[in-house]
């Protein structure tokens, strides 16, 4: 099925059944709750290639000046349900995109049209794939800002870890997680999503997937020789270094 409107005796090829009638259930539950310009479905399970707890992401287009997010059952299977008018979506699109992390843009520019009554769904999944297509933005403070904050939780881990190995593996993890997405900014690539995260850093560099692999399935004792290599892969450094701003007007500063 393409855009259009979803009949009753529709079915999208390739789809499970389980989640063909999960999306059919959804679809009469966002019709009658909703007057929705638009349904676009996405996520694993449309893609082909669904998990075990994967569930239903549906972008509803509404001309109401409010959004909301549903989580639900349908048929068993959980759904995600983003209501929102096209301009909280443009805003999306922006936000995401600054942050390195398109995921709006992505799931309507790569999800199924399942209904589509008016022209401006049409014209907001053309918008999310020139989104999709824009240059990453990591402008030089950012990157240096995520530079410094993965190292600092380098530096507390290493701080704690004698008195509370809980912490310091709380902290290793948090400074692996921000030296990986600041490396892939760095190198003009979005940030993958988390369960996709260590093999779309394999395809880029293997020694990186391969510590980041070897990382979190490694003992705590053994993680820190793991981490010190990360570290060298991705930012540099292995705790403080040395770096400074430009200066920065300040406007109306008070004088002393």
């Amino acid at each position: 099925m393409n855009d259009g409107q979803c009949q009753s005796d529709c079915r999208w090829p390739g789809l499970p059944a389980p989640y063909d009638a999960a999306l059919r259930e959804a679809v009469q539950y966002i019709e009658e709750r909703y007057r929705p310009w638009g349904i676009v479905a996405s996520g694993t399970v449309v893609r082909g290639a669904p998990d075990r707890t994967s569930d239903l992401d549906l972008c509803v287009i509404h001309g109401q000046p409010w959004r909301q997010r549903v989580q639900k059952f349908f048929s068993g299977v959980p759904a995600e349900i983003f209501v929102n008018p096209p301009a909280s979506v443009r805003q999306y699109f922006q936000q995401e995109h600054a942050g390195g992390k398109p995921i709006t843009a992505h799931m309507l520019a790569t999800g199924w049209v399942v209904v589509a009554r008016h022209e401006v769904v049409h014209t907001l999944r053309r918008e999310a794939a020139e989104w999709l297509e824009k240059p990453v933005e990591y402008p030089p403070f950012r990157a240096i800002m995520g530079r410094y904050l993965a190292a600092a939780l380098y530096e507390d881990a290493r701080d704690v870890a004698e008195k509370d190995p809980a912490t310091a593996g709380m902290l290793m993890h948090e400074a692996v997680m921000a030296m990986v997405r600041h490396w892939f900014l760095q190198r003009g690539h979005f940030i993958p999503r988390n369960k996709e995260l260590i093999r779309r850093a394999a395809e880029l560099d293997a020694r990186v997937g391969a510590a980041l692999a070897a990382f979190f399935t490694a003992p705590l004792e053994s993680r820190w020789e793991l981490l010190r290599e990360i570290a060298d892969c991705t930012i540099g450094a292995d705790g403080f270094f040395e770096w400074e701003t430009q200066p920065q007007e300040v406007r109306d500063a008070p004088e002393r």
